[in-house]
């Protein structure tokens, strides 16, 4: 009786979230048009890199989960970070979505034909010159998720509702160039979710509740 309320509710959180995002990929917005979650310490030099990120909602008998990766420890940029699967928008990507697909399927055998897209959140630009567009999926997995050692250390699974919890954010500090900057911050079985991704997933929280901020 449980799971079945809990997956009643997930759905009805589920519908009103599609009918919020967007239908088709945001148009990227101009460069002179665009605010970094935080300032570097130099302008940027080149235009910035089309990303994409997958907010994957994954179909549980106990009720819907959202999906996070936690990256390989010897890669170059954000290593041991907790992400959510995504990357550079490619040539032969067709939008932000196949992007976002794709670099699931890459990380983690996420296999396409087990996600149904929902919508997209409008772009999120960062600090280090990426333009992300959140891609938000509902999933029922044909089999488990196996990382790829050479990008993903781990798999990890937060329940919908958690995510929906405002008691579950706190806020993460950390200082870059000698001054302070803030995210917010969900800590889950041992896993510290902060920056881009805790960001996003607040974003994401309050579209869903309905109480994103126009």
């Amino acid at each position: 009786m449980i799971s079945w309320c809990l997956l009643s509710l997930d759905a009805s959180v589920i519908d009103d979230l599609a009918a919020r995002l967007l239908a088709d990929p945001p148009a990227l917005p101009a460069p002179d048009q665009l605010v970094p979650d935080w300032l570097p310490e130099r302008s940027f030099d080149r235009p910035p890199v089309p990303a994409a990120v997958l907010i994957a909602l994954i179909r549980r008998p106990e009720g819907h989960t959202v999906l996070y990766t936690e990256r390989s420890p010897d890669l170059r940029a954000h290593s041991g970070q907790v992400a959510f699967p995504g990357g550079k928008v490619d040539a032969a990507d067709s939008d932000a979505a196949a992007a976002a697909l794709r670099e699931a399927y890459e990380e983690v055998g996420m296999r396409r034909r087990d996600a149904r897209i929902l919508g997209f959140m409008p772009t999120y630009f960062t600090g280090t010159n990426y333009l992300i567009t959140p891609v938000v999926a509902e999933v029922e997995p044909s089999g488990p998720f196996v990382p790829n050692p050479g990008e993903v250390h781990s798999v990890f699974e937060v329940p919908l509702q958690r995510i929906l919890d405002p008691e579950s954010y706190g806020r993460f500090r950390i200082k870059r160039n000698g001054k302070e900057h803030s995210t917010w911050q969900i800590d889950h079985d041992g896993h510290v979710i902060w920056g881009i991704t805790a960001n996003l997933t607040r974003q994401f929280r309050d579209l869903a509740l309905g109480e994103a901020v126009p």
